[in-house]
């Protein structure tokens, strides 16, 4: 029962989250990809490392689809995840984990700057009544 109720949790904390909680969710499951695949890497388990690698490019994929083309920085950031895009493919082919945590690090900056945005954002929202 309580693994059911996680899952239901975690279900409803995708449904209720706003687009801002949405991307931090798939910065934050590319990064835990990146890193289950790094060990599968050191473990030599090819196939979990391949599908990991994966999982890992179809969210870069989802958030190159998802900028807003209007925003002034979308064309850098368009830039940027196909360069972690293709440094994914890379690091699958090559085997190489040096380039995991190239890919890591910037993943993590783009995380944790949105993190950032979230809560600047919250902060200057007017607060509502209750009543």
């Amino acid at each position: 029962m309580p693994a059911s109720a996680y899952k239901s949790y975690q279900q409803n904390s995708v449904l209720t989250a706003t687009p801002g909680e949405l991307t931090l969710m798939l910065y934050n499951g590319c990064i835990k990809f990146i890193r289950q695949a790094r060990i599968a890497m050191t473990e030599k388990n090819v196939e979990n490392k391949n599908t990991y690698l994966q999982k890992a490019q179809n969210i870069i994929r989802e958030l190159m689809v998802t900028l807003d083309q209007k925003q002034p920085v979308a064309k850098n950031m368009l830039q940027l995840y196909d360069y972690i895009n293709r440094r994914l493919v890379e690091a699958n082919i090559k085997n190489d984990s040096e380039i995991l945590d190239e890919v890591e690090g910037l993943v993590t900056d783009f995380r944790d700057t949105w993190k950032q945005v979230i809560e600047i954002t919250q902060k200057n929202q007017p607060k509502r009544d209750h009543a």
